[in-house]
């Protein structure tokens, strides 16, 4: 391997290694202080953005993406799972938004979360999440790239539990869990059919060969997908309820890298998409519809973080509007604006209404609302029900519930009583036994 490969892999493993490593001396016994924590993380995500520097360097000076082959991980027939690393101009935007804004997290931490009992655990989810980011933006696989998306799913839902202590957390990253595990059928379905139509489900020498109407068929799955993890309409739901987790992760997650994941998934098959005009279509409606649902919504939210949320979601929808458009560069530039502005606003929203509090005590009123003349345009009677209809979320989550959540949670059940056949003896688990999933939304409540 050259330099810049070499820069590559560094720059994906390094996270994953600093978890391996502190996960095994925590089962180990020892737990390191916080000052040795974020000097660790510190010096893992500065490393990492050096190197990243060199790979961009490679990929500007030759204009060929950089690109590190490890063979392949098993072959079943005529299905290979190949372990292929790349860095292209689509990626490496992604990459650097990843490594920089991963540190800025782990620094900003390290004094939000002082003294807090889950300090190395926050730490460790925080590199495993970086760590799968990573490896799902360098894929050079479908396949690859499904296990960087299912590292940033489940360290998502565990981040959103990270104040065990309290039921709602808990309940509320059960509820996205089943919307992720849901919607990330649509994932694998759409691999196993580009296995099945092109024999390969590697892009690292271009987007697998399909015709026009297997091409409409493998984007709508991958829609599907990306829909779920960036919280478009329907499943929206899931969104103010994984404001319960802290704020440093609502930041980087539902501010910065999670939510735009089904984004670049979309960018990554841009070429499929423009061969299904019935697909980029459905990426445009969507995109529009969580726009103007975000927007209706974000206005009757009652606390700041939340507010954020739907505000990111209203975002990530004319990002869709752009994918669908073809508008790739357009589409890129949009996401690392929005991503680094949103992570601003998310961390300091404790401090934003501090200073929210003290302009209005200066002015001497209240502050004029933004958007009035928009409300005004409506008759009373349809002001009161939208607001209704914001208040309530869109019904978005009892039509999760009846759906996705609840079926799911059944199923899941079930599967318990099949397992108790054993010699477990578990076969007399009630249905009660299951976690039980609220109805009402949840308000954000995190640290």
């Amino acid at each position: 391997m050259d330099l810049s490969q070499t820069a590559l892999v560094f720059l994906v493993v390094a996270p994953g290694v600093v978890f391996a490593v502190l996960a095994l001396v925590w089962l180990m016994g020892w737990i390191p202080d916080e000052h040795v924590l974020s000097r660790i993380s510190g010096g893992t995500f500065s490393a990492a953005v050096l190197a990243l520097g060199l790979v961009v360097w490679k990929v500007v000076s030759t204009g060929a993406p950089v690109m590190v082959t490890f063979g392949t991980w098993f072959a079943v027939g005529n299905y290979h799972f190949p372990l292929v690393l790349m860095a292209d101009r689509l990626a490496l935007p992604f990459l650097g938004m990843t490594a920089v804004l991963s540190g800025l997290i782990g620094e900003f931490s390290a004094t939000y979360l002082h003294r807090e009992r889950g300090f190395l655990r926050f730490f460790l989810l925080l590199h495993l999440f970086a760590f799968g980011s990573l490896l799902a933006f360098s894929a050079g696989s479908f396949d690859l790239l499904a296990g960087g998306w299912e590292i940033v799913g489940i360290t998502s839902v565990l981040l959103i539990a990270f104040f065990q202590q309290r039921p709602a957390p808990v309940e509320n990253a059960l509820r996205v869990f089943a919307v992720y595990r849901a919607c990330d059928i649509g994932l694998l379905v759409g691999i196993f059919a580009m296995h099945h139509w092109a024999g390969t489900a590697s892009f690292a020498g271009g987007l697998p060969k399909l015709t026009g109407n297997q091409a409409s068929a493998v984007c709508l799955l991958l829609l599907f997908a990306a829909a779920g993890k960036a919280a478009q309409v329907p499943f929206s739901g899931w969104l103010p309820r994984a404001m319960e987790g802290p704020t440093p992760s609502s930041a980087i997650f539902y501010g910065a890298i999670s939510i735009h994941a089904g984004a670049y998934l979309l960018l990554r098959v841009q070429p499929l998409l423009a061969q299904s005009p019935l697909a980029s279509a459905l990426v445009i409606a969507i995109g529009v519809t969580t726009a103007i649902y975000g927007t209706i919504t974000g206005r009757a939210s009652a606390d700041a973080k939340t507010s954020l949320a739907y505000a990111s979601l209203t975002q990530v929808g004319l990002v869709f509007v752009e994918i669908g458009m073809g508008w790739k560069a357009i589409a890129v530039a949009h996401i690392l604006g929005h991503a680094t502005v949103r992570t601003l606003q998310f961390l300091r929203s404790p401090s934003m209404l501090h200073d929210y509090h003290q302009m209005h005590s200066a002015i001497g009123g209240e502050l004029s609302p933004t958007g009035k003349f928009l409300e005004d345009l409506f008759p009373e009677p349809v002001q009161l029900w939208l607001y209704r209809w914001a208040l309530d979320r869109g019904h978005l989550d009892t039509i999760l519930d009846s759906l996705v959540v609840h079926p799911l949670m059944r199923l899941s059940v079930l599967f318990a009583k099949l397992d108790g056949l054993g010699p477990v003896g578990a076969a007399s688990l009630p249905e009660e036994a299951a976690i039980p999933i609220r109805s009402s939304a949840g308000h954000g409540g995190g640290r």
